[in-house]
């Protein structure tokens, strides 16, 4: 079954500490092709379009374009905090392959 995207209560939280919702902002979560496996994402701070899906939890916004929606159905938008770094990273079951920076991967 082909299920939109989630977000985690932690990566909501993290937004809210970022505070983007304050500046009329949302995470916006895209897929593009390139990268070294394929395709990549494209993780920033946006404006909310109209025609993209809009997650929302603890007052903050996750959008996804259309074009990047079948890409990440049954994914999960999830904050990692590790001790190389912390980020927004996507659990996509989608994936076939991924490469070790965790923003690269094939289909």
């Amino acid at each position: 079954m082909n299920l939109p995207p989630t977000v985690t209560p932690r990566a909501f939280e993290r937004l809210a500490e970022i505070g983007a919702a304050g500046q009329g902002q949302a995470l916006r979560v895209a897929v593009e092709g390139g990268g070294c496996s394929g395709f990549q994402y494209e993780i920033a701070l946006d404006d909310p379009k109209e025609d993209d899906l809009v997650l929302e939890g603890h007052g903050e916004k996750v959008v996804v374009d259309a074009v990047s929606l079948p890409f990440l159905e049954n994914a999960v938008i999830d904050f990692s905090e590790e001790l190389i770094g912390a980020r927004f990273v996507i659990k996509n079951p989608n994936a076939t392959s991924s490469c070790g920076c965790g923003t690269s991967f094939s289909m």
